[in-house]
């Protein structure tokens, strides 16, 4: 089972000054800031997923890229851009998410084989409608007709693009150099997912990508794909695009899932209200501790005059001064760590915040960046447990994905 991670020019600076909360004034972001696969060994994914949309700007607005980027990605392609290993592979797609409430997706077959072969991929998923429903009993006639009518596009685009991709590749001499061509698959049944898998098969692919699942509950995937293997041809493997159910992986490998991408155990470090960071057996609460000169709600208040600035430093300085005394000596106790962050919420006045305090103290006595192997929390400690701009953030999400490696590596031993 091979994870992909989906690009979206998330990079750490390896000097960032975690005691002064401060770059290098040397830094160069395209230069010296390291990718999850540069900054910790072994790498935490297998490949990367890099969207059309999020490079070159979709109908929702430009992309991720800066213009400069974006020409040196076309120029030196995925692999140097990114610098990936030679064993990491590289999937292209769309992003269509990013053109969901348009009518029929705004590339064209011609655009998007620019963009997978002047960048040089692996492999690319063709254009696809994304369909957002479940009804696993409707059939076709009874079915929306906008459901009926995207199913129709991306099947009508995935036989135009892989038309266009064999011409393509019968101009380049060497296989390896060659792009597989990924069918995607879109419906909102059983039935409508595997007849759309049967007319991908018979348009000669042998990959194919199901989309649409990211909303589905595990039981419905399942019910998909035991649909879906009584059509499939021997040979095809299948890719779920946006899902990581891990303690399902075993029963996807048994439906010939090959591979899979999200982004869920990276964003949960920073976008989730409780399950920050992740260990084997569970995740622990980040410890918030906001900047004084990076906290627009807070800036807000000292300028209106509801939070005094000096005591804010103050309580700031404090806490993280317990915190890492707490980390380096055993005679600072949890405690002292628990009233130095209760005061300082108290002052910032946010109740919401407050009650999370208590939370706190769970991350706090099992101290479970002691016991990570991972190269970031070996070198950076209780810092990655610091809900706290980018720079913390960031890398505890790439910790995360290093614990999704290791679930992933053990599920393949056994």
């Amino acid at each position: 089972m091979r994870f992909y991670f989906p690009d979206s020019q998330d990079q750490i600076s390896p000097q960032y000054d975690f005691i002064r909360d401060e770059y290098p004034y040397h830094r160069v972001r395209q230069r010296d800031d390291l990718y999850a696969h540069q900054a910790v060994n072994p790498a935490p994914y297998d490949g990367i997923l890099i969207s059309k949309a999020i490079v070159d700007g979709s109908a929702r607005g430009a992309g991720k890229y800066s213009t400069p980027q974006r020409d040196r990605l076309y120029r030196n392609g995925v692999r140097e851009f990114f610098g990936l290993p030679a064993t990491m592979q590289s999937l292209g797609d769309c992003g269509a998410f990013n053109y969901i409430d348009e009518e029929y997706p705004p590339y064209t077959i011609e655009e998007v084989l620019d963009f997978y072969y002047e960048c040089r991929f692996n492999s690319g998923i063709s254009i696809d409608h994304v369909i957002f429903g479940y009804k696993p009993d409707v059939p076709e006639c009874e079915a929306d007709p906008a459901w009926v009518k995207r199913r129709e596009i991306s099947l009508d685009l995935a036989e135009r693009f892989i038309e266009a991709v064999k011409g393509r590749n019968r101009l380049i001499p060497h296989a390896k150099d060659r792009l597989e061509p990924v069918g995607a698959a879109q419906g909102w049944s059983p039935d409508s997912y595997a007849d759309s898998v049967a007319r991908l098969q018979k348009m000669g692919y042998k990959r194919i990508a199901l989309g649409g699942m990211v909303p589905l509950k595990t039981p419905e995937i399942i019910a998909c794909l035991e649909r879906i293997s009584e059509v499939r041809k021997d040979g095809v493997q299948f890719h779920l695009l946006g899902i990581t159910r891990v303690d399902s992986m075993e029963r996807f490998v048994g439906y010939h899932v090959s591979s899979f991408d999200s982004t869920s155990a990276f964003r949960q470090a920073f976008m989730d209200e409780r399950n920050n960071y992740h260990t084997a057996d569970r995740s622990y609460m980040a410890i918030r501790v906001p900047q004084v000169d990076g906290n627009l709600t807070l800036k807000r208040l000292i300028l209106a005059g509801v939070v005094s600035q000096s005591e804010a430093i103050k309580a700031e300085r404090e806490c993280l001064k317990l915190l890492r005394q707490y980390d380096e000596d055993e005679s600072v106790e949890v405690q002292d760590v628990m009233d130095a962050l209760r005061a300082y919420q108290t002052l910032l006045g946010d109740e919401k915040k407050l009650k999370k305090v208590d939370k706190y103290k769970k991350t706090l006595a099992d101290r479970p960046w002691k016991y990570c192997p991972c190269d970031l929390c070996r070198k950076h400690k209780i810092e990655m447990v610091i809900f706290r701009g980018t720079e913390r953030n960031k890398r505890r999400g790439f910790h995360n994905m290093t614990v999704l490696e290791a679930k992933m590596r053990k599920l393949s031993l056994t």
